[in-house]
């Protein structure tokens, strides 16, 4: 699989997901500069977290016009795999790649730390050698990570199952504690309806080596290079 990470102004998540895709999974990794119009034959195209364009307006309202953008987008037209975390998951609802939008955290103050997510469904090649409801230990670094959608999405969402990742307990529950930014109904993930992209507030990528005492990230990983080999 040829990875290619996009890097916006502000980026600053990309060499953390290099490291994950190249050095801990073995793929072939290349940057992708903004105002680049190539995306290089990838496979895979990964938007990282960051604070793109200083989140002027809103995360990732500018980083939408970047002239890579059209090329993503139409790349994930056609079919092309496209995952954004973070300031990247932000990017693709901007782009209108995914539904909904992510509103500043209910409590207005960032967060950094890490949280416990589960999958809901395997029915993603982000999730599929997971365990439903079972909860992972991922971080989380953001300000505006609150999804929202109106409740016609919400209702594809679920009827769909689109809805890859929810805020957990360390038991696997769904508490309002348990919610670190008052995302609707605990969201922390979700997928397009054709499954190609995918988008999520935790930052798996820093959750794959054993050198951060961490590893609950990489079944994400190993779910989509183990699909991809069966596409």
């Amino acid at each position: 699989m040829k990875v290619g990470v996009i890097v916006f102004p502000g980026s600053n998540c990309d060499e953390d997901a290099v490291a994950a895709f190249r050095d801990q999974f073995g793929c072939e990794t290349v940057k992708l500069w903004h105002k680049d119009n190539d995306l290089q034959a990838c496979d895979l195209i990964f938007l990282p977290g960051g604070f793109s364009y200083g989140d002027y307006l809103r995360s990732g309202a500018i980083a939408r016009f970047s002239p890579i953008m059209q090329n993503v987008i139409d790349f994930a037209a056609k079919g092309g795999l496209v995952w954004g975390v973070c300031n990247g998951f932000q990017i693709l609802c901007e782009s209108q790649l995914l539904p909904g939008a992510l509103l500043h955290n209910d409590h207005q103050k960032f967060n950094c730390k890490n949280v416990f997510i589960k999958a809901n469904t395997t029915e993603s090649l982000i999730t599929s050698n997971l365990t439903v409801n079972t909860a992972l230990q991922i971080p989380i670094a953001h300000g505006e990570g609150r999804y929202y959608c109106d409740e016609a999405n919400l209702l594809k969402l679920k009827s769909n199952n689109q809805i890859l990742f929810t805020y957990c307990d360390a038991n696997g529950n769904e508490t309002d504690g348990s919610n670190p930014n008052g995302s609707l109904q605990n969201i922390a993930g979700i997928c397009n309806e054709k499954r190609n992209v995918f988008g999520m507030m935790p930052h798996p990528e820093r959750a794959v080596d054993t050198e951060l005492y961490n590893t609950d990230g990489r079944g994400l990983f190993q779910s989509l290079l183990a699909s991809f080999e069966l596409v």
